[in-house]
């Protein structure tokens, strides 16, 4: 059963240049590349169209220029799109008053980006508490909630630290604990690890997915790494040049890139970091003896060492356990050495 939209995006776009809404308008609503080209116009959103639903990680992902920011910036209305209808829990952003989105932005949607922003006069604890200090929280109800999320980030015993006293992965987590402290059901992701040393990198993805499992909230996560997509995503947007251009999950991109430029984007990625067991088992039970039981959600790099250590196949269960199809050494093999397997 799927979730419910908690983020409708419809037919944005964002246009810069002089007279963009006139050009958008005189277009109907969607005026063409060469329209803009013409009037020296730069379409650096045109025409997305996504819904993200409650509890996913949604990434939008591109290279740089795609236009993946400034479509980000569009959802949470940081800057006005040129046309189209944004619906948050059913109500268009694009039409709300300054006064009911200032309520929002502060109550029900969270954001952090590549550059931390702390304030550095004020300590790990103030910074944390700062969003709730501006709702007018009482001062022992706003350090009570922002001990919480510090801890929960991971920097218990660091409160009273100043931004300058700690390294570039733990300012990125007084950021997070910041976005976290007035529990949004919304949360924006704009590059938020891409300032970060590698090792730091992958600390802090592994953070992101401890806090997700324990918090499930809907994100919606701008990267340019496809590593860090496909590790993160429950679905991906892929954009290029202001359009999304494929929304799929992980395993969907790689099996089937809708575009030549996706094709390529996706190239390089080894396919057992995305596909799954349910994606590439062989379907029914297993006959005969069985190895033993793997899920269909794991992912092949994740178990692929026990599967070719064995001379049985396993069985594979569905989140519901029941047995939906097996999987043996050979298909793993040559998925692994990059052999073209039919899927």
């Amino acid at each position: 059963m799927k979730k419910p939209i908690l983020l409708d995006c419809r037919n944005v776009w964002k246009i810069y240049g002089a007279q963009a809404g006139r050009v958008h308008a005189e277009h109907r609503g969607n005026p063409s590349a060469e329209t803009l080209k013409n009037q020296g116009l730069i379409g650096a959103v045109r025409n997305a169209s996504v819904q993200i639903r409650q509890g996913e990680i949604f990434v939008i992902m591109g290279l740089s220029g795609s236009g993946k920011s400034t479509l980000v910036r569009c959802l949470s209305r940081l800057i006005e799109p040129t046309g189209g209808e944004i619906l948050f829990e059913g109500q268009d952003l694009l039409t709300m008053r300054d006064k009911e989105l200032i309520e929002i932005r502060r109550k029900k949607m969270g954001m952090v980006f590549q550059h931390f922003a702390l304030l550095p006069h004020l300590t790990v604890l103030q910074n944390a508490a700062f969003p709730l200090e501006i709702q007018g929280m009482g001062k022992a109800e706003r350090e009570a909630r922002a001990r919480e999320v510090v801890e929960l980030v991971g920097l218990k015993g660091r409160e009273d630290y100043y931004p300058r006293q700690l390294s570039g992965g733990q300012q990125q987590r007084v950021g997070i604990a910041r976005s976290l402290a007035v529990e949004p059901d919304l949360w924006f992701l704009d590059e938020p690890f891409s300032a970060l040393d590698p090792l730091i990198r992958r600390e802090m993805q592994d953070e992101f997915l401890r806090l997700q499992n324990l918090l499930h909230k809907t994100i919606v996560f701008i990267t340019h790494d496809f590593d860090e997509a496909i590790r993160l995503a429950d679905r991906i947007a892929v954009m290029k040049d202001g359009e999304i251009v494929q929304i799929a999950t992980p395993e969907e991109l790689i099996l089937n890139p809708a575009t030549e430029y996706v094709e390529e984007f996706t190239r390089h990625i080894p396919r057992s970091k995305v596909l799954t067991l349910g994606s590439v088992m062989s379907p029914g039970a297993v006959a005969g003896e069985a190895a033993g039981d793997l899920q269909a959600t794991q992912r092949i790099e994740d178990c692929a060492d026990q599967i070719e250590a064995s001379d049985l196949p396993f069985r594979v269960l569905s989140e519901g356990g029941t047995v939906v199809g097996s999987i043996g050494r050979q298909i793993v093999v040559d998925i692994l050495i990059g052999r073209k397997v039919s899927l």
